[in-house]
């Protein structure tokens, strides 16, 4: 992973979890529920962000290396994994 991208998916990862602390804490406080769902949107949407982040890296470097290269069965594998990441989450 290129330093600007790690840099970027910390700095998000971070402010997520400092979201989610004060998600905890609005939940101690009985914060209203409705005010509770939006931060836990937004966390979900940082997230999100991250994951874009990561198969933009993922997908530029090495899926980029496997399919420039010579072995069928690297570029199959890479292929396969990306797919399988969208199978899980529900999203393909």
């Amino acid at each position: 992973m290129d330093d600007t991208t790690k840099k970027a998916v910390t700095r998000r990862l971070a402010s997520a979890a400092g979201h989610i602390k004060g998600i905890e804490r609005m939940v101690q406080e009985d914060t209203y529920c409705i005010d509770v769902i939006k931060q836990i949107q937004a966390v979900q949407a940082a997230l999100n962000k991250v994951s874009t982040l990561m198969l933009d890296n993922h997908l530029r470097t090495c899926v980029t290396t496997a399919i420039q290269g010579d072995n069928q069965e690297e570029r199959e594998q890479m292929l396969e994994e990306v797919v399988s990441v969208f199978e899980v989450t529900g999203k393909l």
